[in-house]
C-alpha cells in the first residue's frame, strides 16, 4: 500500500469514527417509551473495531515518515517544516488582509491609522512564503503516491 493510500483510510476511519460517535449518543440516551435503534454494546465494540486499525495504521503512517528519506531529510521533518510555512501563511494573510483593509474616517477628530510597513513588500513576503509551501506541500504529496508504507503494515 502506498503512503497515500494509508493517509486515504485513515481519513476514512476517522469519518466512521465520527459516525459511530453519532450513532452511539443516539442509543445510549433515548426518549422514554422508545427503543433504542441499534444497542450501545455493538456500537462500542464497532467503535473499539475501527479504533484498533486507526491505531495501527497512524503507527505504520509515522513509521514510513520517519524512516522515508529525501535529500538526506526524512519525511517528518518535511511534515514539520509544512506545518510551520503553512502557521506562517496563515499569519502572514491575515495581518496582510488587516493590513490592507480600509479604515472609514467621518470627521477629522477621529483616530487615524497608518501603515507602518510597506504594503508591496508585505505582500511580496507573503507571496514568497505562501510559494515555498506550495512546492513543498506538492513535493510531499508526490512522495506520498511513490512511497510504500514501512514494514508489515
Amino acid at each position: 500500500m502506498k503512503l497515500a493510500e494509508a493517509l486515504s483510510s485513515r481519513a476514512q476511519l476517522n469519518d466512521s469514527i465520527s459516525q459511530l460517535n453519532v450513532r452511539l449518543k443516539d442509543c445510549i440516551k433515548i426518549q422514554e417509551g422508545d427503543d433504542p435503534v441499534e444497542m450501545p454494546e455493538e456500537v462500542i465494540m464497532e467503535l473499539d473495531k475501527k479504533l484498533s486499525e486507526l491505531e495501527r495504521l497512524i503507527y505504520c503512517i509515522n513509521m514510513t515518515n520517519s524512516m522515508t528519506e529525501v535529500d538526506g531529510r526524512n519525511l517528518t521533518s518535511m511534515l514539520a517544516e509544512r506545518d510551520v510555512l503553512s502557521l506562517k501563511t496563515k499569519v502572514l494573510g491575515d495581518a496582510l488582509r488587516h493590513l490592507v483593509e480600509r479604515e472609514d474616517r467621518y470627521n477629522r477628530n477621529e483616530i487615524k491609522y497608518i501603515r507602518n510597513v510597506d504594503v508591496k513588500k508585505f505582500r511580496h513576503q507573503y507571496d514568497k512564503v505562501a510559494s515555498e509551501l506550495r512546492k513543498l506541500d506538492l513535493h510531499i504529496q508526490s512522495l506520498g503516491w511513490e512511497t510504500e508504507l514501512a514494514g508489515d503494515c
